[in-house]
């Protein structure tokens, strides 16, 4: 930007074939796992669709939950190898009040508040930035400031362009490290890929397709950025979905999911306005006739804004036109990944003590004082059982 196989499916699988070696039903295996195991399974992937929108512009305050009806993700840019900067670091630099309010207004509202990582000034394989080092960091930030995940905006195409798939291993080992910090189910990670790096045969490391095929179980989605890849590319319907050019073969939505990568993955990314773009540029009401094409062959990922507030409520609400239609009421709440209540109470099994210096947000469980605690909102440094009155005690472990 500017400046795969789902886990449920996954463990499904895995679930089936043992199933089948040992002649016991699906169901019955699934009732065999532990009730903390059953969440996790049960909230691993958010569910489709998905209305994304980055800021990476300074602005005055953070947008208030209305300001972005219609979207249920909004990402903050960028954090660095080096540190946070604009507004990820505008977002750092409030009080731990100013954040908890801002949160629990998102939260209220659906929208899962996330951090961009890298985006075009950052090249970290190219620099020699360590990817195990550089996702252990990165994890803290966000657990540190209460954020709901991240998003991986890799744009180092100095290493992508040299071959011998040094971008493709840096990223599957960077996603799987992520992953051991910030917990499916969780914790949001997505990928914001160029279509291009999908196209098969033009990348000797195999290119997204090959990170797709490594650790997509780990993805939640990609935000997949249909512009800046030439004047004419992605700017009509038929190229953006079904027939890409020979620049860039096999990159549009449908032929991406032809070659391997989840149709429910691919979240098509289009920018607010010409001006946040060099190319691929789409009005919304255009956009919204290939959405709406797009729906009508059975994909169902959602939309992607690059940037607010160029791209804000009204932009998003004729994108999503008759295929999503945004009501006055409308409050998406599948991105934020939540306690779905199927945990017994009391159930302690893979449940982490409560530690300060933790940010949690809503349905987040920790184990204290010899009982599980579920968190009812975002909450910082506030230990369970004291007078903030922001965990509910499931009672005892057992």
């Amino acid at each position: 930007m500017v400046s795969f196989r789902s886990a449920v499916a996954a463990a499904i699988t895995v679930l089936s074939v043992v199933g089948t070696i040992q002649a016991i039903p699906l169901a019955d295996k699934l009732r065999r796992l532990s009730p903390s195991a059953r969440d996790v399974l049960k909230r691993s992937t958010p569910s489709a669709p998905r209305f994304v929108v980055y800021n990476d512009k300074w602005v005055n305050s953070f947008p208030s939950a209305s300001e972005l009806r219609g979207f249920n993700v909004f990402a903050l840019g960028c954090l660095l190898t080096s540190g946070s900067v604009d507004e990820a670091q505008h977002w750092q630099e409030l009080t731990t009040s100013q954040r908890t309010t801002y949160l629990q207004e998102y939260n209220a509202a659906g929208i899962s508040l996330i951090v961009a990582a890298f985006g075009t000034t950052e090249k970290p394989t190219s620099s020699g930035a360590n990817a195990v080092t550089t996702a252990n960091t990165m994890a803290a930030w966000v657990t540190q400031y209460g954020l709901n995940g991240i998003d991986v905006d890799y744009e180092d195409f100095t290493a992508f362009n040299s071959g011998g798939g040094s971008a493709e291993s840096w990223l599957i080992s960077y996603t799987q490290q992520l992953r051991t910090k910030l917990p499916q189910g969780q914790y949001i990670l997505t990928h914001a890929p160029v279509a291009p790096w999908f196209s098969p045969g033009k990348w000797s490391g195999g290119g997204y397709l090959a990170i797709d095929k490594s650790v997509g179980s780990l993805i939640d989605w990609y935000n997949v950025q249909f512009y800046n890849q030439g004047a004419s590319e992605y700017t009509t319907c038929t190229c953006l979905l079904t027939a890409s050019s020979s620049t860039w073969p096999e990159s549009a939505l449908f032929q991406i999911a032809a070659n391997g990568v989840n149709l429910d993955k691919l979240v098509i990314g289009k920018p607010g306005t010409s001006s946040d773009a060099t190319n691929g540029y789409m009005d919304p009401s255009t956009l919204a006739s290939c959405v709406s094409q797009a729906a009508s062959k059975g994909w169902n990922a959602g939309v992607m804004a690059w940037q607010y507030p160029d791209a804000a409520s009204s932009w998003i609400t004729t994108v999503r036109g008759n295929t999503w239609p945004v009501s006055d009421s409308s409050s998406p709440t599948a991105t934020t990944p939540t306690n779905t209540g199927t945990s017994v109470s009391g159930n302690c099994d893979g449940v982490p003590a409560w530690e300060a210096g933790i940010a949690y947000s809503s349905g987040n469980q920790v184990t204290h004082d010899g009982n599980l605690w579920t968190a009812d909102k975002w909450n910082e440094n506030e230990p369970p059982g004291d007078s903030s009155d922001v965990w509910t005690n499931d009672g005892p472990c057992t």
